[in-house]
């Protein structure tokens, strides 16, 4: 999603290669001729979808790829950026949908690039991802069936990492005060001033205290992992196995961004993606029985990790609203983008604050519930 540091946004500097010079970064990086190019909307890293030609020597190559061009800040951990693209590849090759690489014409999964000159140069990693097809979970109107497919995939990218995967590097992903790690919500309160003061600032600031009360104290409880960290509605691509447009089922076809990967606990994805799949749905509290139901297929919780999933979820989206507003600040240019999740989040934070914790939580485990009983949902 984006880089952790929030503070040193303003030397950020989000990459701003034009066409023609990612088009040209293509062509002398990787060796590749590019038949059409056009920009992806992004947080702060930038992308592009590219569409090559073939010629000899390519011919094993894929017709279409992302060029993801890494925030200068981030570029400078070159270690992180590897260890993630690893993941990428372990995870391929475990039968996941995550995108890979196509090597540079050194060989390389990555290149460091310079843009600019003189003292404002700046140096940004790039990597050409293999694009994935599919319509994103956003651009659907989400059922029961694949909120539960999407929560055990979730749990079961989580387990399959803890169990299999090793890298000298692997260590990059302790990321200390990241911003995006779920363990961070108290850092909220450097950037909650870009609220203003109004009741959304009221509610953010119960949340952190709530958080730092009864979720920091038992944080050495709950059981570690590496987490993807960002399964949201935009990141998790999915096709259709039916020809009836009237009742489609869904079926996962892509795992997109894995830049906010960390070192965390296993519920702390489920309460990432619990929040990302309230976002755009019409019966938004009724979705994280679901989504809980599929991990718990794979990963059942521990009480202590039940009794924490209300305020993990408050504290995502606390997250995401406050760091959008704080960035949109930094980037108005860009604030639609950034702001995509404000849209309902705010509504969805709020009424779930209103019922209070123990109704909504009830809603989720009686429906979590429902599917061990096999009982209708």
């Amino acid at each position: 999603m984006s880089s952790g540091n929030l503070q040193g946004s303003q030397t950020l500097i989000k990459p701003a290669f034009s066409e023609k010079e990612a088009t040209e970064l293509v062509e002398r990086v990787f060796g590749l001729k590019v038949s059409a190019i056009r920009s992806l909307p992004s947080y702060d890293d930038q992308n592009f979808h590219v569409h090559v030609s073939r010629s000899e020597g390519t011919a094993d190559c894929a017709d279409e790829y992302v060029l993801k061009i890494t925030n200068c800040e981030d570029s400078q951990n070159p270690e992180l950026i590897e260890v993630q693209t690893q993941i990428m590849l372990f995870l391929n090759v475990e039968g996941f949908p995550s995108a890979t690489p196509h090597l540079t014409k050194d060989g390389n999964i990555m290149s460091l690039e310079s843009l600019g000159t003189g003292p404002v140069t700046k140096k940004y990693m790039v990597r050409l991802l293999t694009y994935l097809p599919g319509m994103t979970v956003a651009t659907i109107s989400t059922n029961p069936h694949i909120l539960y497919e999407i929560g055990k995939l979730a749990a079961r990218l989580d387990k399959t990492l803890a169990e299999k995967f090793h890298h000298p590097s692997i260590k990059s992903l302790h990321r200390g005060k990241f911003i995006w790690n779920l363990a961070n919500v108290p850092l909220l309160e450097q950037y909650i001033h870009a609220l203003g003061q109004n009741s959304y600032r009221e509610v953010v600031e119960q949340v952190i205290q709530k958080f730092k009360d009864k979720i920091v104290p038992k944080l050495r409880n709950f059981r570690a992992c590496i987490n993807h960290g960002d399964l949201n509605d935009y990141n998790i691509l999915l096709d259709s196995n039916t020809a009836s447009p009237e009742n489609p089922q869904y079926r996962v076809s892509g795992i997109l961004d894995f830049s906010d990967m960390s070192y965390g606990y296993y519920v702390f994805e489920l309460a990432i993606t619990i929040m990302y799949m309230m976002i755009e749905s019409k019966d938004s509290l009724s979705v994280g029985g679901h989504v809980l139901a599929g991990f718990e297929s794979i990963v059942p919780l521990t009480t202590e990790e039940k009794d924490a999933l209300f305020l993990l979820v408050s504290g995502r989206f606390s997250q995401s609203l406050v760091v959008a507003s704080y960035t949109s600040l930094l980037y108005p240019e860009n604030k639609e983008y950034l702001m995509i999740t404000a849209k309902t989040g705010w509504k969805h934070l709020l009424r779930m604050f209103d019922m209070g914790q123990e109704a909504v939580e009830k809603i989720w485990f009686e429906t979590a519930k429902a599917y061990m009983n096999n009982e209708p949902v």
